[in-house]
């Protein structure tokens, strides 16, 4: 069965989408089957993936709200061997048409059962809120929630709204919940300002926080305009080495 880890921050710009399509490419490099999750009806991931969302006609929606099973929703990209669950705009919808559906928090989870025997890896990628989506996300997080967090003094706000989030889950849904790792996004090394909110989010996980940390990257903004994922449009770059040592992390982590 796959490992599925959910990433999520409820704040905007983190690097969430970018670290599910570059880490997922890093591991599939690392010789593992892997499936990208859109969950965000801005559907980043699905055109960072050089899909245009208009055209998804079977994806996450579907799968959600049980019009198709995502076994016949994912799409390979032969030349990355990396899969991917679409997102379109649809999904905007879900929240709302989902609010009355008993097992409301758990589709996702169950959507997933058919396609979890197929993959090493299977890879959420949720939206910046809290909502229905997210809470989707969380529950089908079966080993874990991987957290992306700018190197920038707000994002320390919202880290603790998540986390109270994640708890309330926990407690009223998933006891089983819990945080694989936080992962360091957006670092410049030359503000005191990056090395402080490091230090600070060492502080509130101290055995939580991958060593791996993503510099902020021109290379990293421009791959997604090209459709691929660091791994191939600049593999040399400080973003490209960087998602390769957190997939090694991440791998050694997991035994594997």
């Amino acid at each position: 069965m796959a490992r599925i880890y959910t990433l999520v921050n409820q704040k905007g710009g983190v690097g969430k989408t970018t670290t599910a399509i570059n880490l997922g490419a890093y591991l599939v490099l690392n010789g593992k089957r892997v499936l990208i999750v859109d969950v965000d009806p801005q559907a980043n991931a699905t055109s960072c993936l050089g899909i245009d969302k208009h055209d998804v006609s079977n994806g996450t929606y579907e799968a959600l709200l049980g019009i198709s099973p995502a076994t016949s929703s994912i799409l390979k990209n032969e030349r990355l061997q990396l899969s991917l669950l679409p997102s379109s705009p649809a999904l905007a919808g879900a929240e709302i048409e989902l609010v009355n559906e008993s097992g409301r928090e758990t589709r996702l989870k169950e959507a997933l059962v058919s396609v979890s025997n197929r993959f090493d890896y299977i890879l959420l990628d949720c939206p910046p809120s809290l909502g229905l989506l997210t809470v989707n996300g969380l529950m089908a997080a079966k080993d874990g929630v991987l957290i992306p967090v700018q190197c920038e003094y707000l994002a320390l706000e919202g880290l603790g709204q998540l986390t109270e989030t994640i708890q309330l889950v926990r407690s009223s849904l998933f006891p089983d919940l819990r945080v694989r790792g936080v992962i360091l996004t957006m670092f410049d090394g030359r503000t005191n300002l990056s090395s402080d909110v490091v230090a600070e989010v060492n502080r509130h996980f101290p055995e939580q926080v991958f060593k791996a940390i993503v510099p902020r990257s021109i290379r990293l903004a421009e791959a997604p305009s090209y459709g691929l994922p660091i791994s191939v449009y600049a593999p040399s770059s400080v973003g490209a080495l960087a998602y390769d040592a957190l997939a090694k992390e991440l791998l050694a982590g997991d035994g594997l």
